[in-house]
């Protein structure tokens, strides 16, 4: 179970960044290195408490949709983050 909520993240870490890579070129190196920065600081989250790595799963994607909105990049961009966080 470790391993496969580990995964999920990782995924989820991969996905923020390609849709980074949607947003204009000179906020780009702002929010790959905010994105990781976050991942970071959360490495050390209890693998076995599955409610909090959802929760977190949750605002990874929630906060993506609002940088994406920000800057008028459709929705439909983060897809694949929604099936990875939801799932």
């Amino acid at each position: 179970m470790v391993y496969r909520e580990m995964q999920k993240a990782l995924r989820a870490y991969g996905e923020v960044l390609r849709l980074v890579r949607r947003l204009p070129e000179d906020t780009r190196a702002y929010y790959s290195k905010y994105a990781r920065e976050n991942f970071v600081n959360y490495r050390d989250a209890d693998p076995n408490d599955v409610t909090a790595l959802n929760d977190l799963l949750k605002r990874t994607y929630t906060h993506s949709l609002w940088v994406l909105n920000k800057y008028s990049v459709d929705e439909s961009a983060a897809g694949r983050l929604k099936e990875i966080c939801s799932a």
